[in-house]
């Protein structure tokens, strides 16, 4: 099966290729004798359908519709080595000589009013390196678009036009949200301004890849490039998230989108326009889920909580005294159940604000206070030799060179040379580097040797790949 990706790029669909698509003619079908009777070809008189049941949207659109809007962009764009066709008079190598030039592109994104006097809301990536942005409204009229703000981390930004009187959207409360509940999108798929689909709520609080500040509202509404930065509504007309993400292998809309929370995007729209710039609380910790296998490894009692697999050097999680392989079952009171959770929390709060963490460490609950950082915008003994693959970890380690130890600046950790048994089967690779075993530092062939004894049935492997961390369960039954 191929391999599916987050499509961010909903806005990046060149306008060359809006009606370059194809479409499906629908073929004739033979009238069965109900249907000619109902189209009167026949002596009996004709029968009303029954009407169709489900939502009518009709009356949110004719209120709301007129307040989303159609933003074109144009910008650079690196010239790659696909952009093959030479220029009028020059060598077919000349790009390849003296270096291709930036080319134009343009693209075309969604973006919905959120003040009267022109305070628009959209995406960031619709807007990012653009040159002119152009605001189109509902009646066809247009407007140059200053871009007052944006911030990567949420895909969040803030527009500017001079207009006044203009339709405005009503804001929701994305907290009421419920699974199952429908939602409207309004936006301009492939350029088809003013589109209108509906679906249902698939699940909030989705955590995505490199969206950490993001707990997601999962749809099935049908969304595509152009509609990028438009609104997803609720069955009461109000605006509850920002289209954003599309999951797809094929560029195209798949039955999974995702839309931007409003209590997000509004949050950090109005530092975006009163600041240009976004002030984020932060403390300095990697989190993630808490398995059953975790869960076992760790004494919880059951699942629940965020596993620290890292804690930055300097942080205010550090200076806490935070450690990587410590659970936070509760911020401030609140209860944690998933690692996207934290984050936002996190995010939420202003620097120098003081928190409290409720964490479990190796069997025991305790407290841990912390004051809230700002999330600014954006060495070890000589190598032995390797250890067999043995044991009940399955693991040939050997100790890290100080050129290695330096280079990753950890306290602690063993080189993973081979792997099989449990270690491989929960995917273990050469390279990694073992840091903990069940949140105690391994430093040593020895000591690892006496964490994996020590341990039962379950062990929780801290290992760190490349420049991240994470827990491995191995299951040691």
């Amino acid at each position: 099966m191929p391999r599916k990706i987050l499509t961010r790029s909903f806005a990046a669909a060149a306008l060359a290729a809006t009606l370059g698509g194809a479409f499906a003619v629908l073929a004739p079908q033979t009238l069965t004798s109900s249907a000619a009777l109902a189209a009167g070809w026949d002596d009996q008189p004709a029968r009303s359908a029954a009407p169709l049941a489900g939502p009518d949207f009709s009356s949110i659109v004719d209120k709301f519709g007129p307040a989303v809007v159609n933003v074109q962009v144009e910008g650079m764009a690196k010239a790659t080595a696909d952009d093959d066709s030479p220029t009028p008079g020059m060598p077919r190598d000349f790009g390849r000589r003296f270096g291709r030039p930036d080319r134009p592109v343009r693209g075309l994104g969604s973006g919905f009013i959120v003040e009267s006097d022109g305070l628009i809301l959209t995406n960031a990536h619709v807007v990012q390196n653009a040159k002119t942005v152009i605001v189109k409204l509902s009646d066809q009229r247009e407007f140059p678009a200053k871009v007052v703000g944006l911030d990567r981390a949420t895909d969040v930004a803030v527009l500017k036009i001079a207009a006044k009187d203009l339709p405005t959207v009503t804001i929701g409360d994305a907290s009421r949200i419920r699974v199952g509940e429908w939602v409207l999108a309004i936006g301009s798929p492939y350029g088809f301004e003013n589109t209108v689909t509906a679906g249902i709520v698939s699940a909030t609080a989705r955590g995505l890849p490199n969206q950490s500040y993001v707990p997601f509202i999962q749809t099935d509404v049908p969304v595509n490039p152009g509609n990028s930065g438009g609104p997803l509504f609720n069955s009461r007309g109000e605006v509850i998230g920002i289209n954003s993400q599309i999951y797809s292998d094929t560029g195209g809309y798949q039955g999974l989108s995702f839309a931007i929370p409003i209590d997000v995007a509004m949050k950090i729209g109005k530092q975006l326009a009163s600041a240009g710039t976004v002030h984020r609380g932060w403390i300095g910790a990697t989190v993630q889920d808490v398995t059953q296998p975790l869960a076992d490894a760790f004494g919880l009692p059951k699942p629940g909580g965020v596993l620290v697999s890292s804690v930055e050097n300097d942080s205010p999680a550090a200076k806490a005294g935070l450690q990587a392989g410590d659970v936070i079952l509760k911020f401030d009171g609140q209860d944690l159940k998933r690692s996207g959770e934290l984050p936002p929390r996190v995010a939420d709060l202003k620097p120098g604000t003081k928190a409290t963490l409720d964490v479990w460490r190796r069997g025991e609950a305790t407290q841990i206070s912390l004051s809230v950082g700002e999330r600014h915008a954006d060495a070890q003994p000589q190598a032995d030799s390797a250890v067999p693959a043995q044991g009940r970890l399955g693991l040939a380690v050997r100790s890290l060179s100080p050129d290695e130890a330096r280079s990753i600046d950890e306290k602690g950790g063993l080189l993973v040379e081979s792997v099989l048994g449990p270690a491989a089967r929960a995917g273990v690779q050469p390279g990694d580097v073992v840091l903990a075993v069940n949140g105690e530092t391994v430093s040593t062939v020895d000591g690892l040797r006496a964490l994996a004894a020590k341990a039962r049935d379950r062990a929780a492997l801290l290992i760190r790949r490349d420049d991240a961390k994470i827990f491995v369960p191995l299951d040691l039954g």
